[in-house]
């Protein structure tokens, strides 16, 4: 069945900018979508994850190893083909096991012909794509900081059973979830690049687009997915340029101090709310196909990259983003 394309997902603007800016820049460190069920938020980040062009990987190897790499895995992929697979997104199950996650010795192997072998997990698959988790406030807090340190090294490490392995995992990490089931841990949180808060659209207008789209879709998956392809490749060649265009952009020290001071009067933890503010705001800044990163980038994903980094403060019962606005128009007008 045809995916629902990314380009007809209507209503939810701010996710599908994160979720964009991650894949020019999927060093920002995953994204977090928190909201209502029923938004879609699992359906843009498949739709994302199939628009973008397959990748290159020797045959057969199960580590996704570029050409270049072949040999560097733990498995001997000394293929001399190189193959065409689609971008990897991986469904991480609530249930799933710590060796699943990360990969175990395989029993099979060890049992059959005694020899120590390694079974790759759900990392290994997720390399060079996306690894998705649905209600991730509900899954194990070692699990998701197992996941958050491995997304920011870009390494799995696995010392057990007298095995010692060290693979490549890349990945751009989304995670989503209803507040009303429970919070993630704002330690854990806070590890995440950008924060979306994504809500039922109350728009009479939106909601009945939405009821057609989803309608003309169910009816014809191959025709609507074809009705949609060349907004769908517009947007394609809007991230490979803004990959392109990235390495080429820096901030000014002015613009950094205009990070800075932003984050200390919303009373963001720590300075990783600095970092991944100037991070995103020049994947932004590409991705629009600016010659600079200015203000305006800052100002535009400071609430996705500040949200989830605030303290609670007792005397002020106003939301996150409500804060973040207010400081924004106190310092800059």
């Amino acid at each position: 069945m045809a995916r629902f394309p990314f380009s007809a997902i209507v209503g939810q603007d701010e996710m599908k900018q994160a979720l964009l800016i991650a894949a020019v820049d999927p060093a920002i460190g995953g994204v977090m979508v928190f909201g209502d069920r029923g938004t879609g938020k699992s359906t843009a980040a498949r739709a994302l994850a199939g628009l973008l062009p397959p990748i290159s990987a020797v045959e057969d190897c199960r580590y996704g190893c570029e050409g270049e790499q072949r040999g560097t895995c733990p498995d001997p992929c000394h293929s001399g083909r190189v193959r065409k697979r689609p971008v990897p997104f991986v469904d991480l199950p609530l249930g799933a096991t710590e060796d699943r996650v990360i990969g175990s010795l395989d029993l099979e192997r060890a049992l059959r012909s005694g020899e120590k072998a390694f079974e790759p997990g759900l990392l290994a698959k997720a390399h060079r794509g996306f690894l998705y988790i649905d209600e991730i406030n509900l899954l194990e807090d070692h699990l998701v900081d197992l996941l958050l340190d491995v997304a920011a090294s870009g390494e799995n490490v696995v010392e057990r059973e007298g095995l010692s392995v060290r693979h490549r995992a890349k990945f751009v990490l989304i995670g989503s979830g209803n507040p009303e089931e429970g919070e993630l841990r704002p330690q854990l949180l806070d590890r995440f690049g950008l924060s979306v808060e994504v809500r039922t659209p109350t728009d009479i207008a939106v909601r009945v687009a939405i009821m057609r789209l989803v309608a003309a879709n169910e009816r014809d998956p191959e025709g609507f997915a074809a009705d949609w392809a060349g907004e769908d490749a517009k947007i394609l060649k809007q991230v490979a340029r803004g990959k392109a265009r990235l390495s080429s952009l820096e901030a000014s020290d002015d613009l950094m101090t205009d990070a800075a001071h932003l984050c200390l009067a919303v009373g963001a933890d720590g300075l990783r709310g600095e970092l991944t503010l100037m991070r995103a705001a020049r994947a932004l800044a590409a991705l629009k196909g600016a010659k600079a990163v200015r203000r305006e980038h800052l100002i535009e994903i400071a609430p996705s990259a500040l949200r989830h980094r605030l303290r609670r403060d007792v005397l002020d019962e106003t939301g996150s983003t409500v804060r973040i606005t207010r400081a924004i128009a106190e310092l800059f007008g």
